[in-house]
């Protein structure tokens, strides 16, 4: 191939990138189909005295697991399919 081929094969190849980076730029931004996650506000766990008080605690207690268990069900939904 001749230099001059190869002046122009660069020549296209980056006009063609620059077309593929105006059209994006250009390009409005896809809507997300999937609901926004939610954050837990502060004021859902201080409702509810038993998170409240498992959230300091640092040893192993049943009664904060079974709170925490039936909180992560809440959040995921009860569908045990796994």
């Amino acid at each position: 191939m001749s230099e001059a081929g190869k002046i122009a094969l660069c020549a296209v190849l980056a006009g063609l990138m620059l077309a593929v980076a105006i059209a994006s730029a250009l390009r409005s931004p896809a809507k997300d189909q999937r609901a926004p996650a939610t954050v837990l506000a502060p004021e859902a766990l201080a409702a509810d005295p038993d998170l409240r008080r498992c959230r300091i605690i640092t040893m192993p207690d049943a009664g904060c697991e079974a709170a925490w268990e039936a909180r992560r069900r809440h959040f995921f939904g009860s569908d045990d399919r796994r």
